[in-house]
């Protein structure tokens, strides 16, 4: 008698059968699964999950119901921002015209993103300002800073000799003596000017972090002016910090330009205004409001016709 076997699927078939042949059973394979971490990343969830639910109460009956649901432990609101259910007393009530206006979705992302640019101007700011403040100080201590000078040179020339240097030619000690030998004047205008740039960095760090448009603003114009800068001094000498900064501050520029609509880029301010009306999940709701009671009195006039 012929062996009988069977398939993975539980069918089976004689040994032999099929022109003498043996087939063997398949092997079971699984499928390929890419490696996605951010598969499942929600910016609403995370925001609701670090700053809490968004919910608000209308005042408009219709609006109020869509935004709410009866539950056996009480009423639940809807959030504005992730949009699940949420229950007990909503955080916010009054008119739909006076709800806050939630970010939700790239809105979410945007804001990360100017915060992470904020991080990075006021850090460049408290740098800046405590180079302005060691220049100062340069300035009412620069008789003493120019003795030691002098009295260590000559004795680190030797020891600079037998290692093939000669210091009178090093970088370093050209820019010490341009500094001792300039006017008083001078150290103070530039230390004013380094303060200066650093207090404007502090401003577009501010600004950004609170997400306010003129912060946005004066960002966009306070980078642009020191572009050419940046960009003279990689011609000068290509170093990674310079040239990551320049990357950063020209991301920075075009970023804020084409997703906050500034100088009436895609349709500018009003337009950014009117996305984020748009992209609101009470403006949706409204919106189904009104085009349901739109239906309602389209149905009663043809009716009535």
């Amino acid at each position: 008698m012929r062996g009988l076997t069977f398939d993975i699927d539980g069918r089976g078939y004689q040994h032999g059968s099929h022109r003498g042949t043996t087939r063997d059973p398949p092997t079971p394979t699984l499928p390929i699964v890419g490696w996605r971490p951010f598969a499942n990343w929600s910016w609403d969830v995370r925001s609701c999950g670090r700053q809490g639910h968004a919910t608000y109460q209308p005042d408009e009956p219709e609006l109020a119901e869509r935004l709410s649901t009866t539950t056996p432990w009480g009423t639940a609101w809807r959030c504005l921002r992730c949009g699940d259910y949420v229950l007990g007393d909503p955080s916010g009530a009054g008119p739909a015209d006076d709800a806050p206006i939630v970010l939700r979705g790239a809105a979410l992302r945007d804001a990360f993103i100017l915060r992470l640019l904020s991080v990075d101007k006021g850090l460049r700011g408290i740098v800046i300002l405590a180079a302005a403040i060691a220049i100062w100080r340069f300035n009412g201590q620069r008789a003493w800073l120019e003795a030691t000078f002098q009295t260590y040179l000559p004795l680190l020339a030797p020891v600079a000799q037998q290692l093939g240097i000669h210091i009178e030619d090093v970088t370093l000690v050209h820019w010490i003596e341009m500094a001792l030998a300039a006017r008083t004047s001078t150290i103070l205008g530039v230390a004013g000017a380094v303060a200066t740039y650093g207090t404007l960095q502090l401003v577009e760090a501010t600004g950004l972090w609170l997400m306010k448009r003129w912060g946005e603003y004066v960002a966009v114009v306070g980078t642009s002016l020191f572009l050419p800068l940046e960009v003279y001094e990689i011609v000068d000498k290509i170093t990674v910090l310079r040239v990551g900064a320049l990357v950063i501050n020209l991301f920075l520029v075009f970023y804020l330009i084409w997703t906050k609509r500034l100088f009436g880029a895609r349709g500018g301010g009003k337009a950014h205004h009117a996305a984020l009306h748009t992209a609101s999940l009470l403006e949706v709701e409204r919106a189904a409001v009104s085009e349901q009671i739109g239906r309602g009195s389209r149905r009663s006039r043809t009716h009535t016709g």
